[in-house]
Formats: C-alpha cells, sequence, structure tokens
C-alpha cells in the first residue's frame, strides 16, 4: 500500500522521496482495511485519524433531524478522507464517514501529519497544495449550491469529477448534490445526460 503513497506523492514535488522519508513514512502512516459499509468515523466520535484511500470509495455524510442523509464529501483512490475541523480540533464529529466499497486506506494521526510536514519536503507541499485546492473547490460547491439549478449542479458535477459518475450510485449523487433522486433522474433524462 506505501507504494501507490510513494507515486502519489511525486505528483507535488520534483524531489524523488529518499529512502529515509520512506522509511519515515512507513513509522507515521497505517495501513487500514474497510469493510464495505464500514465506518471509519460516526458522528458524535473525535476523528483522530485521517485517511488516504489506497482503494475504494468512501462518503462522508450527516443526518438530519428528519432521518435524511446528506452526504458532503465522495472519496476514491488517491483522494483524503475524513472531518478536518474534529481532526485538527478534536472536537466530537458531526459527520459519519463510511466505505462505499472495500478499501484499503492509510491512516495517519495529527501528530503522525504534524511529523511528517516537518520532515518530509513533498509531503509539506502536498498539504499545502490540497488545503489550496480544497479552499477552492469549497468556494464553487457553496455557489453552486445556493445559486445553480439541478441540471447545472450536476453538469458542473459531471465536469469536474468525471471519475466519480460511474463511480457512485445515482442516489449517492442525487444526495452529494443535494437533489432527490428522482430530480436527478429527470435532469438526466430532459437532457440526455449520462
Amino acid at each position: 500500500m506505501y507504494d501507490a503513497y510513494f507515486e502519489y506523492l511525486k505528483k507535488f514535488s520534483s524531489e524523488p522521496l529518499t529512502d529515509d522519508e520512506k522509511a519515515l513514512i512507513r513509522l507515521n502512516v497505517t495501513p487500514f482495511r474497510l469493510r464495505k459499509r464500514q465506518y471509519s468515523l460516526q458522528a458524535g466520535d473525535i476523528c483522530r485519524k485521517y485517511a488516504f484511500i489506497v482503494k475504494g470509495a468512501m462518503r462522508m455524510y450527516f443526518v438530519d433531524d428528519k432521518g435524511i442523509e446528506h452526504i458532503v464529501r465522495l472519496g476514491i483512490e488517491d483522494w483524503w478522507m475524513g472531518d478536518r475541523e474534529s481532526f485538527v480540533n478534536l472536537t466530537p464529529s458531526r459527520y459519519n464517514i463510511d466505505a462505499l466499497e472495500p478499501c484499503d486506506l492509510l491512516y495517519m494521526t495529527l501528530d503522525n501529519a504534524n511529523e511528517l510536514q516537518k520532515k518530509v519536503p513533498a509531503f509539506h507541499q502536498m498539504k499545502n497544495m490540497l488545503d489550496e485546492r480544497n479552499q477552492m473547490a469549497n468556494h464553487r460547491r457553496i455557489t453552486s449550491a445556493i445559486s445553480s439549478t439541478a441540471e447545472k449542479r450536476y453538469v458542473e458535477f459531471v465536469e469536474c469529477y468525471p471519475e466519480l459518475v460511474n463511480r457512485f450510485p445515482q442516489h449517492v449523487i442525487a444526495s452529494y448534490l443535494g437533489v432527490n433522486k428522482d430530480t436527478l433522474s429527470r435532469v438526466k433524462r430532459q437532457h440526455n445526460l449520462k
């Protein structure tokens, strides 16, 4: 599993990882497997580990007072999954995170992440770049949620995340977009969208 992560880190640095850096990563990152539908985090718990997805698909969601699930994040290979607010502040999470497919993960704690950020330049560069991308994606999603039609939200989703379209069931994508699955079906049918 570590080799997949080493390959991933290459995208963020022009310098290859040294053997010492690889050894440090192995000391600070723990392989873990989740079964389909198994939780990585449950609402009310503190997110003590952040996951790099080596293989599989996950979702992060909350359940409202009416018992309706609202998906706030989806993740597949080479994506990260965790509740950042709970992870950094060590506060109870409002979210559940579970596996939609069997998952191979690499977990790290906040202390592990801080250690790697100090001692592995590629990790530091990765974190900075992902923080920027995450902020832009969140702004784009908020703007879309408050100002776009269901059709436009779906089209933007397909353009931004084509790899997710066939990976997740339609009801999961509908929840992520903030529409019900019947609305999504109608939008796709009316506009001949895939």
